[in-house]
């Protein structure tokens, strides 16, 4: 008998999907993604979008709700740049299961993400996110708090030399 060696090990070829190790999820999205569902999120989402894209051109885009969920990915787990919401969307399978992604589809990728971005108005996605944000928030899944930004403008003593006048 030889001595089977590991550098002898040839990697499958073909892998099915049932073959794949799988997680049992990730909590938060799972609970999210029912809730969304539940309320008709992908329908809202896509009435709220309809005025921006154009009936028939070219190959069909990609959902509008796959591009809110992939932001709000970015929300929730605080990736401010698009090629991070990419990256962590591609490395986690119970992500691209929130996405409602098939086995063989690919995350859209961060230059995507940018022209829909650039595409839709500010008041598009003020609307999508308060909705969603109220949602969550009425089932309990994000403590709601106020986060406030003062804007205001103050003069500042700049001096190099403090002098002091008591």
């Amino acid at each position: 008998m030889a001595m089977r060696r590991d550098g002898d090990v040839q990697a499958d070829l073909i892998v099915s999907w049932s073959d794949i190790p799988r997680s049992p999820g990730h909590a938060f999205y799972d609970k999210l993604q029912k809730l969304l569902v539940d309320a008709g999120f992908d329908r809202f989402v896509e009435e709220a979008c309809q005025a921006y894209y154009a009936a028939r051109m070219g190959a069909p885009s990609v959902p509008p709700g796959r591009y809110f969920r992939m932001l709000l990915i970015g929300y929730f787990e605080g990736i401010h740049s698009e090629r991070g919401i990419v990256w962590r969307c591609s490395d986690s399978l119970s992500l691209r299961e929130f996405l409602r992604l098939t086995t063989r589809e690919k995350v859209p990728d961060h230059s995507w993400m940018s022209k829909t971005r650039s595409r839709l108005p500010h008041e598009v996605h003020d609307q999508i996110f308060a909705w969603v944000l109220g949602l969550v928030a009425d089932h309990e899944l994000v403590k709601a708090e106020r986060i406030g930004v003062d804007g205001s403008t103050m003069e500042a003593n700049a001096a190099r030399h403090w002098r002091d006048v008591s």
